[in-house]
């Protein structure tokens, strides 16, 4: 019997990923002025990697680390240098005229939810173009995120307000990465 649980718990452990903070695709000062090297320093250097680090090391609550985590890795890869002109293109363009009209409908849409959101948490869309919150940390495997937004307060609260970061997050969003998303489905 004892053998059978000690298999148990190493057939648990193998299964369990090891998680690892992708390295940004930037430098650490390329989103700025939309936000700062001290936030990413902070947000990216500090945070994101706490929570790889909790989940590896099994400390604290592995949902909520992985959740983080997942999400982290998720928000960086989709974040750009700013571009005044940015706007979304190729799937993310049909896919957002399609469900919300235009650009201008997604993005007021997008920033009333991220308002709503109370306490800390994430607005994003899916992969169907709907846009939804998660509290706090609680990601699923089965969500099918295209496009995250942090909306923890660590996100801008060095550099602006959360109605600030709202307006500006657009100019940094890379939407070949959200485009590459909405066609891996």
């Amino acid at each position: 019997m004892l053998k059978e649980l000690k298999d148990f718990i190493a057939e648990a452990e193998s299964a369990r990923p090891t998680l690892v903070l992708e390295k940004l695709p930037y430098a650490r000062d390329a989103l700025e002025p939309v936000m700062s090297k001290e936030s990413v320093d902070l947000h990216y250097g500090v945070l994101s990697k706490g929570y790889v680090d909790r989940y590896n090391n099994k400390e604290g609550d592995d949902n909520f680390n992985f959740g983080g985590a997942t999400l982290h890795n998720m928000y960086w890869a989709t974040l750009q240098p700013p571009s005044a002109g940015n706007r979304p293109t190729g799937a993310s363009e049909e896919l957002i005229n399609k469900k919300f009209g235009s650009y201008e409908k997604f993005k007021q849409e997008f920033i009333a939810k991220a308002k709503a959101l109370q306490g800390s948490g994430w607005c994003y869309m899916d992969v169907r173009g709907n846009i939804s919150t998660i509290p706090n940390q609680a990601f699923k495997k089965t969500m099918k995120i295209a496009l995250p937004v942090d909306m923890w307060e660590h996100s801008y609260l060095l550099d602006t307000s959360k109605d600030k970061y709202l307006d500006g997050i657009w100019r940094i969003i890379n939407w070949s990465i959200v485009n590459d998303r909405l066609q891996g489905e």
